[in-house]
């Protein structure tokens, strides 16, 4: 057997959670490979809305087994909020949910760092969401992190010794927290720290390949997008680990070879959050059009998500990099109503035209070639199957298809779980 990936061609906020959802049934294992808390997936079924942080999205299926694997780094406090929400839910979690002992922790003075490194950055910030993602990942590369399968090993000896370092840091930035307040940030933490006892801590390298050894099926979902990948995003406006298909092998302990399908979401047309270039951004109305239509606003975080036409240049450079075998394209609904719509195919930068995504991304550099095609302006949220495609939403497909050289297997029509066309 072989694992499939699923992951994000674009600057994340593609809509993972809810293909996720869509093909669990097929799946008999999904696992996380990497990211963190801020990695908001949302997902909208029965009437209802849920957003998971770090769980993985097949939870909502019965009898799968569901993996937080190494890769991750996993908050305590936010992951006993989502568990308990999905509890109450009605979710058996505890029956389902496994927690690799290599996943690192994210600590309360990690969050207090992330918040203080953004400070003294100034103008130049990353825009990170100060969940203490960046310097937990910062810990696990210089040896220092401390990982899920500490809690039951000196455990106290090892919290202490990380905190005092973090304490030492912050005041070097001018951020010394009030003791109260640290006491205060402290006590949830451990009281968290218990509630994760209550789950399965295994092995995940091990947990992933004996599912694969029995003939399992095994889904592994990415958070976050290609082009925030730590090596290949628009450094350094890119998140802290690697979101790529290779972010698979190593935040679960899977061989390449094991690497079956790679599925790669993107929007039909393009969003980012937070600081960092966006060659296709849109400042005029269309811009806010596209962002209230598809609401644009971050799942975890609620910041506001600036949005531009698709491009092309990034998505070519994202399915090179992930060897992707099958596209999925999220929220072509929102299109419906434009006229025209256009797509970035090259840039041009200092005069000379390029279809290669560059070392640096400077917006300001960089002017997008647009081609422009005819909208649909049909409403194709009541669709349930590529027949009743209008001829200029075919079109389209097939435009991008040409360009990027790899089939649009599947189609999101809204928001629901039913809203997804497989062609």
């Amino acid at each position: 057997m072989k694992v499939d990936v699923l992951l994000g061609l674009q600057w994340g906020d593609e809509g993972k959670g809810k293909v996720v959802d869509v093909l669990t049934p097929r799946y008999d294992v999904v696992a996380r490979f990497q990211g963190g808390p801020n990695a908001g997936h949302t997902l909208e079924f029965d009437g209802k809305k849920y957003v998971l942080r770090s769980i993985p999205s097949g939870v909502f299926q019965n009898e799968k087994m569901n993996l937080i694997g190494n890769g991750v780094v996993l908050d305590p406090v936010l992951f006993m909020e989502e568990a308990e929400a999905l509890c109450q839910g009605g979710i058996d979690l505890k029956h389902s949910l496994k927690l690799s002992r290599k996943a690192h922790l994210i600590l309360p003075t990690h969050r207090l760092l992330d918040a203080a490194n953004e400070q003294a950055k100034g103008a130049a910030k990353i825009g990170t969401t100060g969940k203490g993602i960046g310097p937990t990942y910062t810990d696990k590369t210089s040896r220092n992190g401390i990982r899920l399968g500490d809690i039951t090993e000196n455990f106290s000896e090892k919290y202490t010794t990380a905190r005092n370092r973090h304490l030492t840091r912050l005041a070097a930035l001018g951020a010394t927290p009030d003791s109260e307040q640290l006491a205060q940030l402290e006590e949830r933490w451990m009281k968290a720290i218990e509630y994760l006892k209550e789950y399965e801590i295994v092995d995940g390298e091990y947990a992933v390949n004996d599912a694969l050894a029995q003939g399992k099926s095994v889904l592994c979902e990415g958070a976050q997008g290609t082009m925030l990948d730590v090596d290949f995003g628009s450094y350094p406006f890119v998140t802290s680990s690697n979101t790529v298909c290779a972010g698979a092998c190593t935040g679960l302990g899977i061989a390449p070879n094991k690497i079956g399908d790679v599925f790669g979401i993107f929007k039909a047309y393009c969003t980012r959050v937070g600081s960092g270039p966006f060659p296709t951004e849109l400042f005029d109305e269309t811009g806010k059009q596209i962002r209230d239509l598809g609401h644009e606003y971050g799942a975890v975080t609620g910041r506001e998500r600036r949005c531009g036409w698709i491009d092309l240049v990034a998505l070519r450079y994202a399915i090179m990099i992930n060897g992707v075998t099958k596209l999925i394209m999220m929220k072509s609904d929102v299109l419906d109503g434009f006229p025209t719509i256009k797509a970035c195919v090259a840039y041009k930068i200092n005069g000379k035209e390029t279809d290669r995504f560059p070392y640096s991304i400077d917006s300001d550099k960089i002017e997008p070639v647009y081609v422009e095609l005819p909208g649909w302006q049909t409403p194709m949220s009541a669709m349930t199957s590529e027949s009743q495609f209008p001829k200029e939403f075919n079109d389209y497909i097939a435009f991008l298809e040409k360009q990027l050289a790899t089939p649009i297997a599947i189609v999101s029509v809204g928001p629901d779980r039913t809203q997804t066309i497989e062609r």
